[in-house]
């Protein structure tokens, strides 16, 4: 799953799908297929083009525009690879505009014991100080060991899950018919020591064979026509903020169509003070290997 950055009108950060983002979310696929779908997750290559929805509050946002181009492969066997480039342009009005490029790798396990990822992110021609780790899972704890931007080890809590990890369980629970479901994700992001607490909301299924309002490259594929998928909001919460007044605000949340295969459409980005969407523009299948 593609991983995502938040991003602020004040302080604009380049975001990103797992996201991992993923949307990743980052994102945008991911994790131990055989256990969440009853087949190897699609490798596969992915365009997605950015635009402003909508901008709300005193930091508004008067345009955006960008694009994220996703690659995902590999097995259960061998792990996962993704490789996710964001170039996104902000424009908050009076000629302050902002160019961010941002490009991640990462790989984990089929099991989602080991993850290693680096980050690296350049803003108005500046680069930012990239980041670069690796995560072991041993009994009840993880061990993270960054290079950069500083030489750090530390741990986490053994429930904290990975991105990919982060979709296997999104995809079995939406499976299971559940509707709700609360991980601890970490994913490298900001500076490679933040675990977010995450809120999936999981809508009903939609088949394959339904027909649909706005198609794009993946529902008019052959390879997808036959999945369903399930309409996804995941809220990302700072486990580190304290809650207000009872009630913690999400850092962002994105909403995705996500097929059984891992696949993801119909991008909804939320950052509070603005909306991106993700438009599928271009969409191809890749050769993969099957495990052995």
């Amino acid at each position: 799953m593609a991983r995502w950055f938040p991003i602020s009108p004040r302080d604009v950060s380049p975001f990103l799908l797992t996201a991992a983002t993923a949307f990743v979310m980052t994102g945008l696929a991911g994790g131990s297929a055989q256990a969440a779908a009853g087949g190897p997750y699609l490798a596969h290559q992915a365009l997605y083009e950015l635009k402003l929805v909508k901008s709300r509050g005193s930091n508004s946002i008067n345009s955006a525009r960008g694009r994220i181009l996703y690659n995902f492969s590999g097995s259960a066997c061998e792990g996962y690879t993704s490789e996710f480039r964001q170039v996104s342009e902000l424009d908050s009005g009076e000629g302050k505009r902002t160019l961010s490029d941002l490009r991640s790798t990462s790989w984990e396990d089929g099991d989602g014991k080991s993850y290693r990822f680096k980050i690296s992110t350049r803003m108005n021609d500046a680069d930012s100080s990239p980041v670069d780790g690796m995560a072991e899972r041993s009994g009840n704890q993880i061990t993270v060991k960054l290079k950069q931007p500083e030489a750090k080890t530390f741990t986490l809590d053994g429930a904290t899950v990975f991105p990919t990890e982060q979709i296997t369980r999104i995809i079995s629970a939406a499976r299971d018919g559940k509707s709700v479901l609360e991980l601890m994700v970490y994913d490298g992001s900001d500076n490679g020591e933040k675990v977010y607490n995450t809120l999936s909301v999981i809508g009903q299924p939609i088949p394959g064979d339904r027909s649909i309002e706005t198609p794009d490259p993946s529902t008019a594929s052959d390879t997808m026509k036959s999945l369903t998928r399930w309409p996804v909001t995941v809220s990302y919460y700072d486990r580190d903020a304290k809650a207000r007044d009872g009630e913690q605000t999400p850092v962002y949340a994105m909403s995705f169509e996500l097929f059984e295969n891992g696949v993801s459409r119909a991008l909804v980005l939320d950052y509070n003070d603005f909306v991106i969407s993700g438009a599928l523009g271009k969409f191809d299948v890749k050769d993969s290997k099957p495990c052995k």
